[in-house]
């Protein structure tokens, strides 16, 4: 069967975020792209469907502004036309300062989109033969790659694998939230009412902790006795036993939320936000869990308004995989010793899903290229893509872990700037100028 797909110009494993990117990029540039994707024939332990771009954890893709660099990156990645931002545009949904999505309608709306391309041919089987193919090649996988293909790519690399662990929060069903209890609002009031919130007094939250860091956690084989957690994505109970205020500085932090039925700020406050355009699931921000699922219905019952919640999805921890990219990649995605095979999405280390798509977008533009025989366009690193690119595939990393896009990967200003929000506007500034100029210089 594969050899029947070698006149394809581009083969891309894995239709999650960073892959379909990538095959839009080709397709939207006149490259033919073979994509395969071995859902829903095969699933993964976090996949649902067998929909392209499926979220598996959070709706949310984060802030828009671009004094925020994940704006920024959405910003730059808009200039490229990208599906996922068209995608996103379509699915959303009311989420204060934050880009958040139908988690249904979103990678329905990538699927179509993709399937109805003449240029992408959809192969729904799993491919682990990278030699199967002629022309470039784009692994995007994802963190959840089959065995048989990790086998084959840990071969290939002759490096080993690196892992941490991710989890995804609990979706609720909205007509079972008690809204005598709750409140809407965002914070700051940034978006109105988007956000539901249950206050909790000190009492209220000291005893939620208690029962939280004594409730009982789920089990299996492949996690470690104390697994190391990416730091953006950090289980909710592993937080409250890190501090009695660990929790209210982070995802219960009630600054900015006053409630409007008393005036006063509450002690800690827990944010539902809405998951679908229909408003009837509702996801609990920042409450990645690995708890037993009849503990999850205990302890999260404690949370005034909370209290008869019935649960659409309990909150899950499965292992994501990662390579060591500095080691193995260029800033192009591709590999040092041999450039016709790229790598994108979260296996690279890029972390959340606009990073993976931004990566797709990169291998795309530069696998397209390839395919037509021209040089590879290396992003500038004043660019939030030339800056994540820059990143992954810096040789003189040490203790190489997964990270969000931010400022802190940015070349500093030629100037001193006084105050954090006019240095990133700055920055925000300075590289969409510089993305302009490169565009204009490479032909995009």
């Amino acid at each position: 069967m594969l050899s029947e797909r070698k006149n394809s110009h581009v083969t891309i494993i894995g239709a999650g975020l960073a892959g379909c990117e990538a095959a839009w990029q080709l397709a939207r540039s006149g490259v033919r792209v073979a994509l395969y994707e071995m859902r829903p024939g095969k699933m993964t332990p976090a996949h649902k469907t067998g929909l392209f771009a499926e979220l598996v954890c959070s709706n949310s893709l984060r802030a828009e502004n671009v004094e925020n660099a994940v704006g920024l990156l959405k910003k730059e990645m808009s200039r490229f036309d990208s599906l996922i931002m068209r995608a996103a545009a379509h699915a959303r949904v009311p989420a204060g300062g934050a880009l958040a999505v139908d988690r249904e309608e979103f990678p329905r709306y990538v699927t179509e989109v993709l399937g109805d391309s003449r240029f992408v041919d959809i192969i729904r089987e799993e491919a682990v033969d990278f030699s199967a193919f002629d022309g470039p090649v784009i692994v995007a996988a994802g963190p959840l790659m089959s065995d048989a293909l990790a086998g084959a790519a840990r071969a290939l690399l002759g490096e080993e694998y690196l892992y941490f662990y991710d989890a995804a929060a609990p979706l609720l069903f909205y007509d079972s939230i008690d809204k005598d209890k709750v409140f809407r609002a965002s914070r700051y009031g940034k978006g109105g009412g988007d956000y539901l919130n249950c206050p909790l007094t000190r009492e209220e939250y000291l005893a939620f902790r208690r029962a939280l860091v004594g409730a009982e956690l789920a089990r299996r084989e492949d996690f470690a006795e104390k697994p190391p957690f990416f730091e953006g994505c950090v289980p909710i109970e592993e937080l409250a036993a890190r501090g009695e205020d660990t929790m209210r500085y982070g995802p219960l932090k009630p600054v900015g939320l006053p409630d409007p039925g008393t005036g006063e700020t509450p002690y800690a406050v827990v944010q539902l936000r809405q998951d679908n355009a229909a408003a009837t699931a509702y996801n609990m921000v920042g409450f990645q869990t690995r708890l037993k699922w009849p503990e999850q219905k205990r302890v999260f019952s404690l949370i005034p308004g909370l209290e008869k919640a019935e649960f659409l999805r309990y909150g899950v921890m499965h292992r994501n995989t990662f390579i060591n990219s500095p080691k193995l990649l260029t800033s192009f995605f591709c590999l040092r010793k041999n450039p016709r095979l790229f790598f994108a999405g979260q296996v690279t280390g890029v972390e959340g899903y606009v990073e993976s798509a931004a990566s797709g977008l990169v291998c795309g533009l530069n696998a397209g290229r390839a395919a037509r025989g021209l040089d590879f366009a290396a992003f500038p690193a004043e660019t939030a893509l030339g800056a994540l690119a820059n990143y992954i595939s810096n040789p003189a990393a040490n203790d190489f872990q997964p990270m969000n896009i931010n400022f802190g990967l940015f070349p500093p200003l030629s100037e001193k700037v006084r105050g954090r929000k006019n240095r990133n506007s700055q920055i925000a500034a300075r590289a969409l100028q510089t993305l302009a100029r490169f565009c204009a210089a490479e032909g995009f």
